[in-house]
């Protein structure tokens, strides 16, 4: 059984530390740490390649609900053609009503909806007005006023690390 990454950075960092408080000549210590190092890069390399592989899976996944979703619109429009052709064609003939053993087709009318002709003729009591969006700070102008040595109250900047694989 492998051992897993962070036991390993664990004893890295424990030889390390152990190293040196020993009297130990730098080749010996150096020699140790490659040591530690080479299994340590190893299975990091194999963790970055695994990495890789799900983020390979996560885009075909996406490439495919794409795929299906362009596939589902192509689907509801065709159902909806043709129940629009059904409708029409009942219309056109006459027939209200067509009975069969899996289902009833039926014409029915639709309750009155309101239709707008000239949205500026609209009184504004009849108008909504949307809620604006709650206040929320804007890190871009905040980082700029750090970075020109103002004292923003409530934030700081800090700089994170990331993994990088090429």
């Amino acid at each position: 059984m492998s051992t897993a990454l962070y036991v390993l950075a664990e004893e890295y960092r424990q030889a390390a530390q152990t190293l040196a408080d020993l009297d130990m000549d730098p080749q010996t210590i150096a020699d140790t740490l490659e040591g530690l190092a080479g299994e340590m890069e190893a299975k990091a390399t194999n963790v970055a390649a695994f990495a890789r592989n799900l983020e390979s899976a996560a885009e075909q996944i996406k490439a495919a609900e794409a795929q299906m979703a362009t596939r589902r619109k192509s689907i509801e429009a065709r159902a909806k053609s043709l129940r629009d052709y059904l409708k029409a064609n009942m219309e056109r003939t006459g027939i209200t009503k067509i009975e069969c053993p899996w289902f009833v087709l039926s014409i029915k009318q639709n309750p009155a909806a309101v239709v707008i002709d000239a949205e500026s003729q609209i009184p504004a009591e009849y108008m909504r007005t949307p809620e604006p969006p709650p206040p929320a700070p804007d890190k871009k102008a905040i980082a700029e006023a750090i970075k020109a040595g103002k004292e923003v109250p409530g934030a700081h900047m800090e700089r994170g690390t990331r993994l990088e694989i090429k």
